[in-house]
C-alpha cells in the first residue's frame, strides 16, 4: 500500500517565460512609496444615492486593517463597507470604499495616522469585490545598473505584444503558503467536518488557494505557448469576459495574435467548462501533482469553488520605463485578478516569494 502524500509546505514557485532581452537586477517595495497602485473603477460613482463612497489614498496599511479602523472611528460593523479589492500593505494606494448611510460630514476629509480620505461622494449602491477594471502599477526598481533601462522598455514592449503569465501571487496563498497546505487537508478528509470548524471566509481562502495552486502549475507548463491556442482550448474573449470552446484552432489562432482571445486554466470545481484532449491532459497532470481528482471539488458546502476558467494571460496596459534616482521608475496598468510581481518576474533575476530572495 503507497503512503498518503503529505501536501507541499510551499506552493509552486512560479517561472519566467523569459523575455529576449533578459533580465536584470532590482529591488521593489524598499519602502512604501516604491510601489504605488490604483484602483481603476468598473464605473464612477453617480453622486447621488444612499451610498456613501470614499476615495482613501493609504501608506503601509492593509485594506482590511483600514476598514477596521474607518469602523472604529465612524462607529460602524467593519463588515458594513464595501470594497472593490484588496490592496497591498507595502506600498501607497489609492481605491474606493463604500458605506450605506454614512455621514457625509464626518467622512470628509477623515484620516489617520498612513491613511486619508481624499474624495467623498455618493452612489446607489454598495461597492461589491471584482467592480474595478483594473489597477494601475508605478514601481520603483532600486539599484539597476546602466543599460537596463533598455532591457526594461523591450521586455515592457514584448510583454505588451504577448500578454503576462497570469500568475497568481504570493498573497493568494496566505503567510508562507499556508493556507495551500489546509486547503488540501480539507479537500482530502471530509470537507463538511472542516466546514463545519472553520469560519466560512477562511474555509473559501483555502479552497481558493488549491484552485490557485492548479491554475499555477498549468501556467507554468504551458508557459512557452500563452499566445498559442492547444486543441482542446476553452478561449477567453478579453472584451467581455465570455469563455468558449475552441473548434478550429487555426481559425481562432489570429484572433489570440491580435490579444482579442486568450487560452483559458482552470479554477477547478464542478460548474467548471472542461476542455478536451491535449489540454484536458495537462490540467489531469496538475490535479494529479497534488493527489486530487475532480471529484474532490463537488460537495463542498456554501456553494464554494464552483469552478471557473481563468485566462492564462493577460493584457499589459500602457507600459513604460524611466531613469529616476536611484533606479528605475514603471507603469503598467493591469485588469482585475493580475499581479504587478507577474510583470516583475518577468524582469528581475529574482523576485521574493515567501520572502526568499
Amino acid at each position: 500500500m503507497q503512503p498518503e502524500k503529505a501536501p507541499p509546505k510551499k506552493p509552486m514557485r512560479p517561472v519566467p517565460r523569459g523575455c529576449a532581452a533578459g533580465f536584470f537586477r532590482g529591488r521593489y517595495k524598499v519602502r512604501p512609496e516604491d510601489f504605488v497602485v490604483e484602483e481603476l473603477p468598473a464605473y464612477e460613482p453617480s453622486g447621488s444615492g444612499d451610498h456613501v463612497w470614499l476615495w482613501v489614498e493609504k501608506r503601509g496599511w492593509s485594506t482590511m486593517d483600514l476598514l477596521h479602523d474607518l469602523a472604529a472611528r465612524l462607529g460602524r460593523d467593519e463588515r458594513e463597507f464595501g470594497i472593490a479589492g484588496l490592496k497591498d500593505a507595502q506600498a501607497v494606494s489609492r481605491q474606493w470604499i463604500s458605506l450605506e448611510h454614512a455621514d457625509v460630514a464626518a467622512c470628509e476629509g477623515l484620516a489617520g495616522d498612513g491613511w486619508q480620505v481624499q474624495r467623498v461622494t455618493r452612489h446607489g449602491n454598495k461597492l461589491r469585490m471584482g467592480h474595478l477594471r483594473g489597477n494601475r502599477f508605478v514601481v520603483t526598481l532600486r539599484g539597476t545598473a546602466p543599460g537596463d533601462l533598455d532591457k526594461a522598455t523591450a521586455n515592457l514592449g514584448e510583454l505588451a505584444r504577448r500578454g503576462v503569465p497570469n500568475y497568481f501571487g504570493e498573497q493568494r496563498f496566505g503567510k508562507r503558503g499556508a493556507n495551500l497546505g489546509k486547503g488540501l487537508e480539507v479537500l482530502r478528509g471530509n470537507a463538511r467536518q472542516y466546514a463545519a470548524r472553520m469560519p466560512r471566509r477562511v474555509f473559501g481562502l483555502v479552497l481558493s488557494a488549491v484552485q490557485s495552486e492548479v491554475f499555477n502549475r498549468v501556467v507554468a507548463a504551458r508557459l512557452q505557448t500563452l499566445d498559442q491556442l492547444l486543441v482542446g482550448d476553452i478561449a477567453f474573449l478579453h472584451r467581455n469576459g465570455a469563455s468558449f470552446a475552441v473548434e478550429d484552432v487555426a481559425a481562432e489562432q489570429a484572433r489570440v495574435a491580435a490579444f482579442e482571445l486568450s487560452p483559458t486554466g482552470p479554477m477547478p470545481g464542478p460548474e467548471m467548462p472542461l476542455p478536451t484532449g491535449e489540454v484536458a491532459a495537462i490540467e489531469a497532470a496538475a490535479l494529479a501533482a497534488l493527489d486530487l481528482q475532480p471529484e474532490a471539488f463537488a460537495k463542498l458546502p456554501f456553494r464554494l469553488a464552483r469552478g471557473e476558467r481563468r485566462p492564462l494571460r493577460v493584457p499589459l496596459g500602457d507600459p513604460a520605463a524611466a531613469v529616476v534616482d536611484g533606479g528605475l521608475q514603471l507603469t503598467f496598468g493591469l485588469p482585475r485578478g493580475a499581479y504587478a510581481t507577474s510583470v516583475l518576474r518577468e524582469l528581475l533575476e529574482d523576485t521574493i516569494w515567501f520572502g526568499r530572495d
